[in-house]
Formats: structure tokens, C-alpha cells, sequence
């Protein structure tokens, strides 16, 4: 999809795996993106941007309880009142903004549905174009609202591989992206669990100042228990 798609860094499929198993068995299945529908993860994967998801779920369900969780109403709403219906998320003018340009893209593709019948390559051009969208809040979508076998990088994941001696973490985002998709099998399924096992255990351990001493990743970590 980008010219450094193809090149660059190189990740043992090995060591990805037996990360995953870790996780795994640490954590067992996870149920993520929780979202009553594919527009709900839209909407969350902008209003997710620079914030707790905590303050995600107060955001929408406040925009359920204005009816505005839905891709005609949001284009129909007044600005200010949408802002103010996701105040909890943080940044509110800016992700009202955010929302309404992608709202506008999507009914120009006809909307989510429409979109959905698109190339991967095409969506995820597309949304990338959007103003305010960038790699992470479309793959996020292609992801978990359109299932589509995207990789999500983001600063958890660069933790983690970085501190199992993965990668260095500063990579740009398509390499890293390109890299876990080479060593992984295509899979919707296992990226989605991947991703949601990386955000789990990087909040609750893997954190900037890590907690080491009981973290179930120890014996296997090389710069935690094992180092």
C-alpha cells in the first residue's frame, strides 16, 4: 500500500506467535471493539484519539441519547451540539470537526454498507484521505468495523515489541504494520485478538514505567523477569 509495505523491517513469525500464546494464556479471549454496531466502532475509532476509553463510552452514550449515533444524524447535527455531546472525550470541537469529515466521505460513498464492498486498498486510501483520520483511526475501522486483515499499530504495541527486542518501537507506522502482517497468517480474528491482548496487558503492566514483578509475560520478557 506504500512503498515501505514491501520493505524494511523484518519480525521472526516465531517470537510473534509464542507473544500471542502469552497472552493468550494470561488472558484468554477477548470481546473488542464493544460496539452495538459497525457505525458505533466508526464513530469510537475518532473518538478514541489522545483518550481513555472510559471517557469513549460516557461520549457515546450520550450521542445515543440525543439520537445522533447514526450517519444521518450526524451530518444533520449542529455543530456546537455535537460537540458538546461528546465533551467527555476531550478535544470536542476538533473531533466534531473529525466526525463530520468522515461522515461526509462515507455519504459520498453511499455510505458504510457501500464503502464496505470496496477493495481494501481503495477504503483504506479513502480514509486516509479524511482530514483528521490517520493510519491508526483507519485501521482501527477497517479492523473492527469493516473486518478487514489490518494490522493496528499503536504506542502500546510499540512498547511491547521494543521491550521483547521485536523491533526498536520508533519504526514508522507502515513498517511496523507491514512487518507483523508478514509474520502473521491473514487473519481478522487474530489481528483483532492481538491487537485487544496488547492493549490489555500494556494498560494493566507492560506500562511507561512497567510493573514487572507480576506481570505474566516475566520469564519470557528479555527486559523484564527473563533479563
Amino acid at each position: 500500500m506504500t512503498s515501505e509495505y514491501s520493505a524494511g523491517l523484518a519480525i521472526a513469525a516465531e517470537p510473534l506467535h509464542t507473544l500471542y500464546q502469552a497472552l493468550r494464556d494470561a488472558y484468554g479471549e477477548q470481546a473488542w471493539w464493544p460496539a452495538d454496531s459497525a457505525f458505533e466502532v466508526v464513530v469510537g475509532a475518532v473518538l478514541t484519539q489522545n483518550t481513555a476509553w472510559s471517557n469513549v463510552e460516557k461520549a457515546i452514550d450520550r450521542l445515543k441519547a440525543n439520537g445522533l449515533l447514526s450517519l444521518p444524524a450526524l451530518l444533520a447535527s449542529d455543530h456546537d451540539l455535537l460537540a458538546d455531546t461528546i465533551r467527555p472525550s476531550g478535544y470536542f470541537n476538533i473531533k466534531a470537526r473529525r466526525l463530520r469529515n468522515l461522515c461526509r466521505f462515507l455519504d459520498h460513498q453511499g455510505g458504510l454498507e457501500a464503502f464496505a464492498q470496496l477493495a481494501l486498498d481503495e477504503q483504506r486510501t479513502g480514509l486516509l484521505a479524511v482530514n483528521g483520520v490517520g493510519p491508526e483511526t483507519a485501521d482501527d475501522i477497517l479492523l473492527y468495523a469493516l473486518q478487514r486483515p489490518v494490522f493496528v499499530i499503536d504506542t502500546y504495541t510499540r512498547r511491547l515489541l521494543a521491550r521483547f527486542e521485536l523491533a526498536q518501537g520508533d519504526e514508522s507506522y507502515e513498517t511496523l504494520r507491514a512487518a507483523f502482517e508478514r509474520a502473521l497468517p491473514v487473519s481478522v480474528e487474530l489481528y483483532q485478538q492481538y491487537h485487544a491482548l496488547i492493549v490489555l496487558h500494556a494498560k494493566d503492566f507492560c506500562r511507561k514505567t512497567p510493573v514487572c514483578d507480576c506481570c505474566a509475560l516475566q520469564t519470557i520478557c528479555p527486559t523484564g523477569g527473563a533479563g
